[in-house]
């Protein structure tokens, strides 16, 4: 099967059909180019839905996502950030591999192309002319024919014509002879032109064009090839992601299975436990007759002969005495109804603030404190429970979080302990490379000023006192939350500037408080305790009980005198264990002996670290 042969006279139709495959040709192009650009459409699309969603930082958000579900719903962001990659992946693939090489190969085939053709052409324009020179000598050979003819019948004429002249008829006999010469002479170029035009024809039809034509066919056909080609590129571009595409999916799927209601419910506790105890049972108010107000053994107080009260709270409330309690006992108030009471207490506007300003003798001490232990379950203080609730829909946080109840104030209290503990550990990380520094600006000054790097030390030591003082008292607070040391003292409260009444006893805890029977509140003269904070110890060195492994070994390329403390010094050449890379600060940590070790500059040694050594903790 060939088209020299089969298709020796179809020249302008294959002309047709290999211009209509490169049409063809561009057509899947432009397909596969369309679709690069969906792919990055749907995959940008992707992108941006799933950063949409994501939690934005230091925001209320980012807390919620503590929960399982909300940990799985942020893997399926994650995931779907991935599967939106794959698309990306998919077009980068596509363009590379099919877009581009598919343009550069079409350039080339037209090029082929309009060269073959090219040369087709030349060889039929050689044969037209081949066929023009035969069909003008035949057309003179004819002529010629017949103007020998001509002039044989005339110089016949004239020689049978007696009345004609010897003279004329010579005349005629000669020119019939040039007009027969000359036919012979067109005969003879007739025949070899046409000689010739056979082998030309002979040539173009059974060696020109079929072999023209035969690259023609190879053309076509390797177009045809690399077209299915880069069919299946297209399909394998497709295949290459998909098992990552399945590994994002099963993601999804292995976030969803994480999901644990159980622990999303305990969260929920976590996060909203009060620490509060459900109030007790309401008594009854008699409207009949007044009534003097009566303790039951649920309500804040019981009556006992010692006409003393017990408070009874987590039963560890025992031998406690309730502070400010007055020896004077006052009026007995007669009980309004509790609705009375909570009007009055969510809408009265009360001129202290807080349980240190609380000022002996207030009457309404008592009718708060038993509103807020029906209402809240707890038997606090009136104005405590008020900035609770007030602090719940005005967003308000002191300092110390006192307006949250006690298991959120330790979650906070706990919370703000470690962020300046971190805090403190990168102000002594820095100081301790400034440090460093500082020692190598001693040993080399032409890399620097020592003294450029006072101003700096003092800053950082100055921040991490701060820091210091700060987690103090934060560590205090959480003390005196979580029981381990005793609440602060009457003095400190009056330092606060929040308390203006005389001394107090100590309070060992905001819940182990008494009051009297009556519900008036008398003054314990004890002596006034301190808080004591046991202050945390930073030390800033460190001390190796077992000597740090060697992680590889050193070749020292200069002299080094190792003067300064924690330095080592090494002769040039001398090979020592490396213990410790340089992280950062210009110095390595090597060891010649197990008691002779220390740091020298890392650009005095060749270091030749092993691959499967675990290394050596880096204190920094």
């Amino acid at each position: 099967m060939s088209w020299g042969s089969e298709l020796w006279d179809q020249f302008d139709n294959l002309e047709k059909h290999t211009q209509w495959g490169i049409d063809i040709l561009e057509k899947y192009i432009k397909f596969v180019k369309e679709r690069t650009e969906i792919e990055l459409s749907y995959a940008k699309q992707l992108r941006n839905l799933a950063k949409k969603y994501q939690p934005k930082k230091n925001s209320k958000e980012e807390e919620e996502y503590r929960y399982t579900a909300c940990k799985a719903f942020l893997s399926t962001l994650n995931e779907t950030n991935d599967y939106a990659g794959q698309h990306e992946v998919i077009s980068e693939n596509m363009t590379s591999q099919i877009t581009v090489e598919l343009a550069r190969y079409v350039q080339e085939l037209k090029q082929e192309r309009k060269s073959h053709f090219h040369e087709g052409r030349k060889a039929q324009q050689h044969i037209e002319t081949c066929w023009k020179q035969l069909e003008s000598s035949k057309r003179r050979f004819e002529r010629d024919c017949k103007e020998a003819d001509r002039a044989q019948q005339y110089f016949e004429k004239m020689d049978a014509d007696i009345n004609v002249t010897k003279a004329d008829v010579e005349k005629a006999r000669q020119q019939a002879q040039i007009r027969h010469q000359m036919a012979e002479d067109s005969k003879a170029d007739y025949s070899s032109i046409l000689q010739k035009f056979n082998h030309e024809q002979r040539e173009y039809y059974h060696s020109h064009i079929p072999t023209i034509f035969q690259k023609i066919q190879e053309m076509e056909e390797k177009r045809i090839v690399r077209m299915g080609e880069s069919m299946k590129i297209y399909a394998e571009v497709d295949r290459q992601v998909v098992p990552i595409i399945g590994k994002c999916l099963d993601g999804i799927a292995k976030a969803a299975e994480s999901i644990d209601q159980k622990n999303d419910s305990q969260l929920v506790i976590e996060s909203y436990k009060s620490g509060f105890e459900p109030p007790g049972d309401i008594e009854f108010e008699d409207y009949t007759q007044p009534m003097k107000r009566t303790v039951s053994d649920n309500s804040l107080s019981n009556s006992r002969g010692e006409g003393k009260a017990e408070l009874k709270f987590g039963g560890k409330s025992k031998g406690k005495l309730w502070p400010f309690i007055k020896k004077n006992k006052s009026p007995k108030q007669q009980k309004e109804p509790l609705s009375h009471r909570f009007n009055e207490f969510m809408t009265s506007k009360p001129k202290i603030h807080c349980f240190r300003s609380l000022k002996r003798g207030t009457q309404s001490f008592c009718f708060h404190k038993e509103l807020m232990k029906r209402t809240i379950g707890k038997a606090t203080y009136a104005f405590e429970a008020r900035d609770y609730v007030l602090s719940l829909k005005l967003g308000a946080t002191p300092e110390d979080f006192s307006n949250l109840p006690p298991e959120q104030r330790r979650k906070k209290l706990q919370q703000k302990v470690d962020e300046l503990n971190k805090d403190i550990q990168k102000e002594m990380d820095q100081r301790d490379a400034i440090t460093k520094m500082k020692d190598v600006y001693l040993k080399n000054p032409q890399m620097g000023d020592p003294a450029s790097l006072d101003h700096k030390l003092t800053e950082v030591s100055q921040n991490i006192e701060k820091l210091r003082l700060e987690a103090q008292k934060f560590e205090a607070w959480l003390a005196e939350v979580e029981g381990r040391l005793p609440a602060r003292s009457e003095q400190a409260r009056r330092q606060s500037g929040m308390y203006d009444g005389q001394t107090a006893p100590p309070v060992n805890n905001c819940a182990q408080d008494r009051e009297s029977p009556d519900g008036s509140y008398t003054e314990d003269q004890s002596q006034e305790s301190e808080v004591k904070v046991l202050a945390t110890d930073f030390d800033d060195e460190f001390d190796d009980e077992e000597p740090l492994p060697a992680i590889g070994t050193c070749k020292a390329l200069y002299t080094f005198d190792g003067q300064n403390e924690g330095t080592i010094s090494v002769t040039e050449g001398e090979t020592l264990y490396v213990i410790e890379e340089d992280k950062g600060d210009g110095w390595t940590r090597i060891r010649r002996s197990e008691d002779e070790e220390g740091y020298v500059p890392t650009s005095y040694v060749e270091v030749y670290l092993d691959k499967n050594a675990k290394g050596a903790k880096t204190y920094i």
